[in-house]
């Protein structure tokens, strides 16, 4: 970073210990990840300089032909890695896409229906404090009270009872596979459109690891971070029948010029994404989901629906006699990275939770595999008996950051 040093060292030294403390420390937050060299290039090209409003060989800008050749690879990579119709590279993240289908499809004021956000949805799925939730009537769905899990009776049964015009399959905190074909068989009884936000799994169903839902849904949203390990951007993939509705939702109706910096590098993550070495991390990071999974409970810890059937799980420390915040915070002194999050049913605050949510794509990156889980569970037990003992806390991180910076990404 010879240039930036130069013009902005106080910034620079911000990155560079950033960098430092992504090498040194436990990166187990489900939505992180590391992303190759080659998508770093790319994110900090030239591309940055251009404005590219519209869409390819549809721009309200001259000099757009590598742009244009830029984006439609990344759109046809999308297409063939996940078996879509058609795809939208456009959208800046995963929330900018998820509004930009609902203004596609709907009318301000229609009904959708999503999954409750303290049950594991997301923000974006019509939780009163977003924008899915302030322009268009939401209600949503929860889990089963006795098995924490998705009761597609209980799903079915409101959906008749709502007869929403969308509704709306995935989350943010949800160990265990959805059941894509029950969701579009629900959605045709009511007569709504059916969408899928996969952000958290979308690594894993180019990996061949998760089911698909894109063969049920009449919309797919993702992130391109998290499991698939590509830049900060966000992705649609359509059926047929929708994409100039969905296109017209996100440009004009919520974007100007698409940033072509993260298009090509989305474009990069999806060719990796193709690779057998891709399909062999996404398996690894199931692999090491459940080892993790399976060491905590041996610890006493007493994870939601007893598991995980992808990369991420949800610990309720109800029976430890600590709270969430207490848990990550502690383990955040130790190098070890976790977010505090809400159970199902949780009786505590969303800002002081029961649970802590942790997951494995990173750790995966880094080469980490089912013995190390074991070693990660033992910090995080030993942590949780030293929740006020600075002295064992300093101990223990040092230890962390031996043990992590034997590591280094593999790809």
């Amino acid at each position: 970073m010879e240039h930036l040093f130069n013009q902005d060292s106080e910034i620079a030294q911000l990155i560079q210990q950033e960098e430092e403390r992504q090498h040194s420390t436990i990166r187990l937050i489900p939505s992180e990840n590391y992303v190759s060299k080659a998508v770093m290039e790319a994110t900090g090209s030239v591309l940055t300089n251009k404005y590219s409003e519209g869409y390819s060989k549809k721009r309200y800008y001259e000099g757009q032909e590598n742009i244009d050749a830029i984006e439609d690879i990344a759109i046809e990579r999308a297409k063939s890695l996940f078996g879509s119709y058609g795809a939208n590279v456009q959208p800046l993240s995963g929330a900018p896409a998820n509004l930009g289908v609902l203004l596609g499809l709907l009318q301000p004021g229609d009904k959708i229906m999503g999954m409750a956000l303290p049950h594991g949805g997301h923000l974006t799925h019509g939780w009163k404090v977003s924008a899915t939730g302030i322009y268009y009537n939401a209600v949503q769905y929860e889990l089963n009270p006795e098995t924490k899990r998705l009761d597609y009776d209980m799903i079915r049964d409101m959906a008749k009872k709502e007869m929403p015009k969308l509704i709306i399959a995935g989350a943010s905190a949800y160990p265990r596979f959805i059941d894509f074909e029950a969701f579009r068989s629900i959605a045709d009884e009511v007569g709504a459109y059916f969408m899928t936000d996969m952000a958290h799994i979308a690594g894993l169903v180019a990996g061949g690891v998760h089911p698909s839902p894109v063969p049920y849904s009449d919309v797919v949203t993702t992130t391109t971070h998290k499991t698939l390990r590509g830049p900060r951007g966000g992705l649609i993939l359509m059926a047929k029948g929708f994409v100039t509705k969905v296109n017209k939702g996100v440009f004009p109706g919520l974007q100007g010029g698409p940033h072509n910096h993260t298009t090509a590098a989305i474009a990069v993550a999806l060719k990796e994404a193709s690779s057998d070495s891709f399909k062999e991390y996404a398996k690894q990071v199931v692999s090491n989901a459940k080892v993790l999974a399976d060491s905590l409970i041996e610890y006493g810890f007493d994870l939601v629906t007893g598991g995980t059937d992808n990369h991420l799980m949800l610990i309720d420390l109800t029976n430890k006699g600590i709270t969430g915040k207490d848990l990550s915070s502690a383990l955040n002194k130790v190098n070890i990275e976790t977010n505090a999050n809400t159970v199902p049913f949780d009786k505590r605050s969303p800002m002081d939770p029961s649970g802590v949510r942790l997951g494995t794509p990173a750790i995966t990156s880094k080469g980490m595999k089912e013995s190390e889980m074991k070693t990660i569970a033992s910090f995080i037990n030993r942590v949780s008996q030293s929740i006020n003992d600075d002295e064992k806390l300093n101990k223990i991180s040092e230890e962390v950051k031996e043990f992590s910076s034997k590591y280094d990404l593999v790809f």
